[in-house]
């Protein structure tokens, strides 16, 4: 039966690729940021109806209140089931022998896509830079894969379309809503701009970094930019943290440990003859370990405290914690690779020593076992070598096929085990 499974998902990568890209081309074109997914949302449902996938739209709170003032909920999520028809599948109360989770994420990012192709984003500022149109296509052919491979799956799969991932909201929502309920573990799976093209990193252990936020406001006094003895220079202030922050990364954590901070903002001063009475500075902290992320944590605090403290300036200091360190589950890890091998080959398989970047699909890890997947997609040849996040973001189109298999062969051997 195993082989006749794996014959099938291979021949189903061949039928349904076409699908599959075309289905990521039109999602690429059409993106929408997050906790705004609607259009997304429907063409997502709609696609679901075609397949006779049963499914349901799930609420979460808007990520600001609504004109109003009201925390008005949105319904951009959706959870699909898949039920298996394979001996043992349901006992007699109706209730799945194992119940296994695949979740893709949904929204894009506030960027002017600078691509020239055919696809480009028709929604001016917005664009799936990031491979979640990607997701989605591969998560759809997954689906379709698992409809025709209802008589081998001995119980269900739940499919989870997540908005609002980019802004580390939508997992939690998903969670709070019951999506996880029942669940044995979870798949993810992301596209990968620093993997080769064709291959897959399924290693277990720390694979995404503790990923937190916070904002540095200072209040100096502010003076004619002639007589600077005469006020307290908030931008001047600014610039002392932004370098002490990069000797507290150089200097006060071992070179063998991935921490790194990043200021991504900074603003200060109203005209340039005016020495700024205050300004401020955002960025994010990546950290590997939970220890580390305490300890930088404090240490970030008291560095710009005492920074403005020599210079005269009082700060205030906001810390928002984000989402923890995706950690793969050995098991699910171990069958991840398994499908790798099963339907592509060993030669599928690579190794990636993991990114400081973050996911909020670490959310579910805490809850249940699971395994997210880099599925590689560079490839120099069709243009494939830009960073998550640009403007020129693009990926090996010939990938997207081969991650709608493994995610349907883990989904299948882990419903056997």
């Amino acid at each position: 039966m195993s082989d006749s499974v794996v014959q099938l998902v291979r021949d189903m990568g061949r039928r349904f690729e076409t699908d599959i890209v075309a289905w990521r081309r039109y999602l690429h074109s059409h993106p929408e940021l997050s906790a705004k997914e609607f259009a997304t949302s429907d063409y997502l449902c709609a696609q679901l109806d075609d397949m006779g996938v049963e499914h349901v739209r799930v609420q979460g709170k808007r990520p600001e209140p609504a004109e109003d003032g009201r925390e008005d909920y949105i319904g951009t999520g959706i959870v699909a089931t898949v039920r298996g028809a394979a001996d043992g599948a349901y006992d007699a109360e109706g209730k799945p022998s194992r119940c296994v989770a695949l979740r893709t994420d949904i929204d894009a990012l506030p960027i002017t896509e600078l691509n020239e192709v055919d696809y480009v984003s028709r929604n001016e500022g917005v664009m799936h830079a990031c491979g979640h149109d990607c997701h989605m296509a591969m998560m759809l052919g997954t689906v379709r894969m698992l409809v025709e491979m209802r008589d081998w799956l001995r119980g269900e799969v739940r499919i989870l379309f997540q908005p609002a991932e980019e802004i580390s909201i939508g997992a939690k929502d998903m969670i709070a809503a019951g999506a996880l309920d029942g669940v044995d573990a979870i798949y993810g799976a992301h596209i990968w701009s620093e993997v080769d093209s064709g291959v897959f990193s399924c290693e277990a252990g720390p694979r995404m970094a503790n990923t937190d936020w916070f904002r540095i406001d200072i209040d100096g006094v502010s003076a004619h930019g002639s007589m600077p003895h005469k006020g307290v220079d908030a931008v001047v202030i600014a610039a002392e943290i932004v370098d002490a922050i990069q000797v507290l990364v150089s200097r006060r954590v071992s070179p063998f440990e991935p921490v790194a901070v990043t200021i991504g903002e900074i603003h200060g001063g109203t005209a340039r003859n005016i020495m700024a009475g205050s300004a401020w500075l955002a960025g994010t902290m990546r950290t590997w370990h939970a220890d580390v992320r305490e300890r930088m944590r404090f240490l970030l605090e008291a560095m710009s405290e005492r920074t403005a403290e020599v210079f005269g300036a009082n700060i205030s200091f906001d810390f928002t914690e984000g989402n923890s360190g995706v950690i793969n589950d050995q098991e699910c890890s171990d069958v991840a690779k398994h499908a790798v091998e099963q339907v592509l080959g060993a030669r599928a398989l690579a190794t990636y020593e993991g990114t400081m970047a973050g996911e909020d699909f670490a959310e579910y890890q805490k809850i249940v076992p699971g395994v997210f997947v880099f599925v590689g997609t560079n490839n120099p040849e069709v243009g494939a070598v830009h960073p998550q996040h640009s403007c020129y973001y693009t990926v090996d189109e010939t990938a997207l096929a081969r991650g709608s298999m493994v995610a349907a062969q883990w989904a299948h051997d882990m419903l056997a085990r």
